[in-house]
């Protein structure tokens, strides 16, 4: 037997080893979990051990929409188009699960402030009710104000609206110009700045959620600058990157809105650094 027959023996055995250990893979789809505690954790895999520090639920989320979803069959014989098509369609699963996130995070926005108004002249109150504020704009305007469930809207708006629709971020001038540079600035706010610069303020997420935030910044850079490349712009993927900030806010608000005792102590002890 060759010496590459054997490596390839002990990784076969390595990874059975693995896969077959239940208690490996739990923890390993506990560590996927981002409703959990945060805590440091070593995730063990037939590589080595891995000890991230931030969630890594977004990598999950990613892989498995561009690695399953998208290969998945039959969706043109069910609903007329693939299932990936239907995923970051507009209007779709994707586009309702974002309006769905921020409104919640607009309840635990306000119920943090509410919690907290005895202080509702400090830093931190004003700038939870600035993400409240957010949040709901944000809701109102992924389902156009209520316009894609009652059917009523405002005729000046859409006469103006790219998609004829009654909210703000699709009318030509900002969809154009000013969306694309507000989802990378916001999600480098979110996703480093705002807890690299403003630690002590707890509206900013945590380091815990860079990742919610810093791939939708990522992607919507490489969007950018690939219509400026030689080649064709790469295809527009925004509503699955999108959700991925919903996620973000939605997951900081309800830690913050239902904190625990646990919690608290191990972000005491783990430096945003």
């Amino acid at each position: 037997m060759s010496q590459q027959d054997s490596k390839s023996i002990q990784f076969m055995a390595k990874s059975y080893e693995f896969l077959s250990s239940e208690s490996q893979v739990t923890s390993f789809l506990k560590y996927l979990d981002p409703f959990t505690s945060w805590e440091t954790k070593k995730i063990k895999t037939i590589w080595g051990t891995l000890e991230p520090s931030v969630d890594i639920f977004p990598i999950a989320y990613l892989i498995v929409i561009y690695g399953f979803v998208y290969i998945l069959p039959f969706g043109r014989n069910v609903i007329g188009i693939s299932w990936f098509d239907w995923f970051r369609s507009e209007d779709g699963p994707l586009e309702w699960l974002q309006f769905i996130a921020f409104s919640f995070a607009f309840i635990f926005s306000c119920i943090i402030l509410w919690k907290r108004r005895h202080s509702r002249r400090s830093k931190q109150w004003i700038a939870w009710l600035i993400l409240a504020i957010i949040c709901f704009f944000v809701s109102g305007e992924e389902i156009s104000w209520g316009e894609r469930i009652t059917g009523f809207g405002l005729d000046t708006i859409r006469a103006i609206n790219m998609q004829g629709e009654s909210n703000l971020h699709n009318i030509e001038f900002f969809h154009h110009k000013l969306l694309d540079p507000a989802f990378e600035i916001s999600c480098i706010l979110l996703g480093w700045v705002g807890w690299r610069i403003w630690p002590n303020i707890d509206a900013f997420p945590a380091k815990r959620y860079s990742l919610y935030f810093l791939l939708v910044a990522l992607f919507y850079f490489y969007f950018d600058i690939s219509y400026a490349s030689t080649i064709k712009q790469i295809r527009n993927d925004q509503e699955i990157f999108e959700v991925l900030m919903a996620l973000g806010v939605f997951f900081h608000c309800w830690h913050n809105a239902f904190p625990n005792k646990k919690r608290r102590e191990i972000e005491k002890v783990i430096p945003n650094s």
